[in-house]
């Protein structure tokens, strides 16, 4: 149950919440539409990211979602169902594991971003990619946040 009223709009709770203020809804769809729309992270490296995030929010919606075109860009299940071994899985690249480390401090331990850290990731991303990969970890990791402190848990799947 959500812990504020959430009119019934039409998307389903997970995004009818946002429509109490659509004013600043309108941003978030804009934040939104850039994170999935201008990433230039190949669609494998933007999956495992959300979806480490997804298991820091712990939600249910990012957890089950699947991105659209991914098998296409070779994600599987086993990208998914290993994340928990990503450090020694066969299922990962080198990039990947970057990739899946950061939203991993990003999600939960920046503070853990020391120099050994930066110089590691540095050398398998330009920053450019890292600004990209921040702000795609700052969208997942806050909008889950959002939806937990409010009590909205979706429970449809949405195509990303």
């Amino acid at each position: 149950m959500a812990n504020i009223d959430v009119p019934d709009r039409g998307y389903g709770e997970h995004v009818d919440w946002m429509l109490a203020r659509p004013e600043m809804a309108v941003g978030m769809g804009a934040f939104s539409e850039a994170v999935y729309g201008k990433t230039r992270l190949p669609l494998r490296e933007r999956e495992v990211a959300r979806y480490r995030i997804a298991q820091i929010n712990d939600c249910p919606v990012c957890l089950s979602t699947r991105a659209e075109g991914a098998a296409q860009a070779g994600v599987t299940e086993a990208l998914y169902e290993h994340m928990d071994e990503w450090r020694t899985h066969p299922e990962y690249s080198e990039r990947e594991r970057r990739v899946i480390d950061f939203a991993d401090r990003f999600g939960a331990a920046p503070d853990s971003m020391d120099d050994g850290f930066w110089a590691d990731l540095r050398a398998h991303l330009a920053d450019d990619e890292i600004v990209d990969l921040t702000i795609c970890c700052g969208m997942w990791l806050g909008l889950g946040r959002m939806q937990a402190v409010l009590g909205v848990h979706p429970t449809c799947q949405i195509l990303i």
